[in-house]
């Protein structure tokens, strides 16, 4: 039987002040995250995406953060998938980056609307024309009854149909913003005293209010 009480790090590594961090928490994210590309770590865009239907009921996953501004944090999936119905009908969301090697983790929260389709479209050019014909053949989040073969099937009858060129950026495909009303840093620290510095949007001015939390 797997001994799990005992599975545990203390961390050392770094530490993170509240009067030290960046006033604007979009920047102070843009710095961590590039260390954690310095750092050479796998996927650092990678970050948990958690939903919840209209009654409540959460879901999460694994997707990958392509662009974030000031204006949010950028992804893209299938409308028609159980995340995309779910930001439908309950636009709240979070999000949570974790980057083990630094550790480190950044929780977002806010609201969550769709890019534009010119957005959408210009992103869906630029991937890979494979993962363009995947995203076209793919029922996301629905039961598929004639197994792997019938979505190889589908998506090999598109390219017969559309060739190098690749297919257009289908209606049911496109991008997320997400809006942050707060954005959390945590740094691990030593016998897990870590350091939580919260930035909560002030809704007048556009300013941030900074705070720390207990671990």
């Amino acid at each position: 039987m797997r001994d799990l009480a005992s599975l545990r790090l203390d961390y050392s590594a770094r530490s993170l002040d509240e009067y030290e961090v960046d006033p604007d928490p979009v920047r102070q994210f843009a710095t961590w995250f590039d260390q954690a590309v310095t750092a050479q770590l796998r996927e650092p865009n990678a970050m948990t995406l958690a939903t919840a239907s209209s009654d409540g009921i959460p879901s999460a996953r694994v997707v990958l953060l392509k662009e974030f501004n000031e204006s949010g944090f950028v992804f893209f999936t299938n409308y028609e998938s159980q995340k995309g119905r779910e930001l439908a009908a309950n636009p709240h969301a979070a999000l949570v980056f974790f980057w083990n090697e630094l550790e480190r983790q950044v929780r977002v929260q806010g609201l969550v609307e769709k890019t534009t389709r010119a957005e959408s479209e210009a992103y869906f050019k630029i991937r890979p024309v494979k993962s363009q014909y995947g995203a076209a053949a793919s029922p996301q989040s629905t039961a598929v009854e004639g197994g792997r073969e019938w979505l190889e099937e589908r998506m090999l009858t598109l390219e017969e149909e559309f060739g190098e060129a690749g297919p257009a950026c289908p209606p049911f495909w496109g991008g997320y913003r997400l809006s942050p009303r707060t954005i959390e840093f945590w740094q691990g620290r030593r016998s897990r005293l870590h350091d939580r510095v919260l930035y909560t949007r002030i809704e007048t001015g556009g300013l941030w209010k900074i705070s720390r939390l207990a671990p």
